[in-house]
């Protein structure tokens, strides 16, 4: 076996990102003990950061150990009980994932679906609310990677308050891309991920929980079936005087995600949005200069994932793995139901500029 060199990517896919230079070198320093004094410094600086990033002042604002899906799943086996109900928006494959997990915790799963490309209609909410009265949760998906729908949150959030549920974002493809506003929305459980719009290495899932959140993990009748993702347990080792060994924390992806989180505020949230946005717009303008158009409705798109619908003939697979094999570039296929219809470009963090636009553009010419 020899030494393992991965090739050069453009990273454009749906994540992960491109991945900046002093992440990388955070990522190779020195491994020191999860319980040194040094390490528990980071800690405390990192859920300090979240918050800001995550707007919100919720004290158990953590990165789990695991990629995405281990916030996702993290929160459904804190939250829910079985038999509990829980009303989960399905349109696309990860508000399908939420059911599949909700369902696996024994929850008695109502849900209201969309069209994949749409986004959630308030109206359904409102409806499955009003007819399930004793639903414990609503959970729905802020940013649908498999699509690239931005699901709108104000009337969501307003309908969790009205009904008294508690609310679960999905912010995975969202954090640090468009904004994250936990206590404007009330959201009592979000998860993320940091290989998006974070720009850090998949390896860590950032969540966040209310202290209503907290309240209900705490008055559990039942232990939560995964002891590694027990919140319970997990929040004494974060929590700062009070310091309790649950595992062996990935020490040298916090340094990564410490200096990924330092260098998204040092930009500035707004400033990190209106870039997205801002290249997402001079992406469309290039793309439909070569006569491809848009899968999601423009009002609700999302600037770091841009879906296009594959042209009529074209053999969608045999583009993308020229795109990889000739040019290093990397953009993401079609999920389920979409599989060789769309095409998704990640826009996300450090791959999140007009050079890398201008190399994709670059490319699709020759090609197509």
């Amino acid at each position: 076996m020899h030494t393992f060199n991965p090739p050069i990517r453009t990273l454009m896919g749906p994540g992960p990102s491109e991945v900046h230079e002093k992440v990388y070198q955070a990522l190779a320093k020195p491994t020191i003990g999860h319980l040194d004094p040094e390490f528990l410094r980071l800690m405390n600086e990192i859920q300090v950061m979240l918050r800001q990033v995550f707007q919100t002042k919720n004290q158990l604002t953590i990165p789990v150990s695991g990629t995405g899906s281990a916030g996702m799943e993290t929160l459904f086996v804190n939250f829910i009980e079985p038999g509990d109900k829980a009303v989960v928006c399905v349109n696309g494959v990860f508000g399908t994932r939420m059911a599949d997990v909700a369902s696996r915790c024994g929850a008695d799963v109502v849900e209201v679906k969309a069209e994949w490309g749409t986004a959630i209609n308030p109206s359904d909410i409102d409806a499955a609310l009003s007819q399930h009265p004793d639903a414990k949760l609503l959970a729905i998906v802020h940013a649908e990677t498999s699509t690239g729908v931005w699901q709108p949150m104000d009337e969501v959030a307003d309908l969790a308050k009205k009904h008294d549920v508690m609310l679960l974002l999905d912010a995975v493809t969202s954090l640090a891309g468009v904004p994250v506003e936990l206590d404007k929305w009330g959201v009592d459980g979000c998860y993320s991920g940091t290989q998006k719009c974070l720009s850090c290495p998949p390896g860590l899932a950032p969540i966040s929980v209310s202290e209503r959140g907290l309240q209900l993990i705490q008055n559990r009748k039942t232990k939560p079936q995964s002891w590694y993702l027990d919140l319970s347990m997990v929040a004494n080792y974060w929590t700062d005087g009070n310091r309790a060994y649950h595992h062996t924390a990935p020490i040298n992806m916090n340094y990564a995600l410490h200096e990924a989180l330092r260098l998204v505020l040092e930009e500035g949230l707004e400033t990190r949005f209106k870039r997205h946005r801002e290249n997402s717009e001079y992406l469309w303008q290039e793309l439909e200069s070569l006569g491809l158009e848009r899968f999601v409705d423009a009002s609700i798109a999302l600037p770091q994932l841009n879906v296009v619908k594959v042209p009529k003939g074209v053999d969608e697979a045999a583009i993308r793995a020229r795109l990889l094999n000739e040019f290093g570039i990397e953009i993401g296929a079609g999920l389920g139901p979409m599989a060789g219809k769309i095409w998704r470009i990640g826009l996300m963090g450090e791959s999140s500029h007009t050079t890398i636009i201008d190399r994709l553009i670059f490319a699709l010419k020759q090609i197509l």
